[in-house]
């Protein structure tokens, strides 16, 4: 037999994104929970748990209530011993040797494919253990119970997961659909107001990008959620979440496979500023930094108009966001990011920008010139915000 053969068949996986939201989960909700620990043929199901040690730390209850919840179905499912802590922040993203522990626990309870992770904590904890998840034997069932307003209202619903290798952001991941997403709003009580805030920079973001009614709603609601105004706060990150979710499932691309990305919308500059300060800047301050220069950028080369790029960065501001600090003092270590960003989407440079909110355009070139005046108009507001900001205004609690 001579030549050559070629097959190529599309095919599609066919996956649920579970997302829900409760007012106490381990309280008068905690039925939801419960309904989505389904049990293994005629066996429990086996449940492993990892929390935020800060989360823990702030909430001495919790371990508590889900021993006692653990125990309250036996046939349904049940507990595979102690539950783990872990670091909280950035840390357990930048040490490849918590990873091998989170691997090691996990072989040690014999958890299988038809088993439960449930991890609660900030986004960086969600991205490690379910990047641990994914990878045990090539996937276990997770269940993100997200404690900051950043991961409920973006990453939490996401279907990414990584850790830092390299000083480059999220080098090794994996995308993996979570079993389960529950943004839980007891959850968010304990967080301090530098951590609350942080989350509402990715709801400008998507809001900008999708929904000109979201980001009216966020630009109104700014000064309350800054207040930490539940009522005001709740619906913002209700639509936040919302949108990540349809962009993810409906959007066509959900692994990114695609040139294009973009919810990352001002990420190219804000994964190099986390870099730059050593992670002094929380990932929802850099974002919210990096939102404000591309969009200033868009005014200045893409037709965003002056108003609408104005309205977000004063948005931001009324949040309490910074959108100064020190290390864009020199623009030229921020544009290796630009490099390091192509890199990690492949193919040629692809950068989200804006022409009117609710529509944006994909660029592959980015005029340094125009990016300096970016930054450097954003660095004059976020000075000028801070001389007027009152004292303890969005100071960590």
């Amino acid at each position: 037999m001579t030549g050559s053969e070629s097959i190529d068949i599309s095919f599609a996986v066919p996956c649920v994104h579970r997302l829900r939201f409760t007012s106490d989960l381990l309280g008068a909700d905690q039925a939801v929970l419960a309904h989505l620990l389904e049990p293994s043929g005629d066996r429990p199901a086996r449940v492993q748990v990892w929390i935020d040690e800060h989360v823990a730390a702030a909430r001495p209850d919790l371990q508590h209530r889900l021993k006692t919840f653990l125990k309250s179905q036996p046939s349904r499912f049940s507990s595979t011993g102690n539950i783990q802590l872990v670091p909280g922040g950035e840390a357990i993203k930048n040490d490849i040797h918590i990873l091998e522990r989170m691997l090691k626990c996990m072989n040690a309870a014999e958890l299988d494919r038809r088993s439960y992770v449930v991890v609660i904590g900030g986004g960086a904890v969600l991205d490690a253990v379910g990047f641990a998840t994914a990878i045990a034997h090539r996937g276990i069932r997770l269940i993100r119970i997200p404690t900051t307003t950043l991961a409920q209202a973006d990453s939490g619903v996401g279907v990414k997961n990584s850790v830092n290798l390299f000083q480059k952001k999220n080098w090794v991941g994996t995308f993996a659909v979570p079993w389960g997403v529950i943004n839980d709003a007891a959850m968010l009580s304990t967080l301090p107001d530098r951590d609350f805030l942080c989350g509402f920079s990715e709801a400008v973001k998507v809001s900008l990008l999708k929904d000109p009614a979201a980001f009216e709603q966020v630009c109104e609601l700014a000064g309350r959620i800054r207040q930490r105004d539940w009522s005001a706060a709740s619906p913002v990150i209700r639509r936040s979440a919302q949108l990540h979710l349809e962009h993810i499932t409906q959007g066509g691309d959900p692994y990114e496979a695609l040139e294009a990305r973009p919810l990352d919308f001002g990420h190219w500059s804000a994964h190099k500023l986390e870099v730059l300060t050593d992670y002094r800047l929380r990932h929802g301050e850099a974002v919210g930094i990096g939102v404000a220069i591309d969009t200033i950028y868009s005014s200045l080369r893409h037709g965003l108009p002056a108003a609408d790029a104005d309205r977000a960065l004063h948005c931001l501001a009324e949040l309490g966001l910074p959108l100064n600090d020190p290390s864009l003092a020199d623009p030229q270590p921020l544009f290796d990011g630009l490099e390091e960003f192509r890199q990690h989407l492949g193919g040629r440079l692809t950068v989200t920008m804006l022409q009117a909110v609710g529509r944006k355009i994909d660029v592959h070139e980015i005029d340094r010139g125009a990016m300096r005046e970016a930054i450097h108009a954003v660095r004059e507001l976020g000075q000028r915000s801070e001389a007027v900001r009152p004292t303890g205004a969005g100071a960590e609690a």
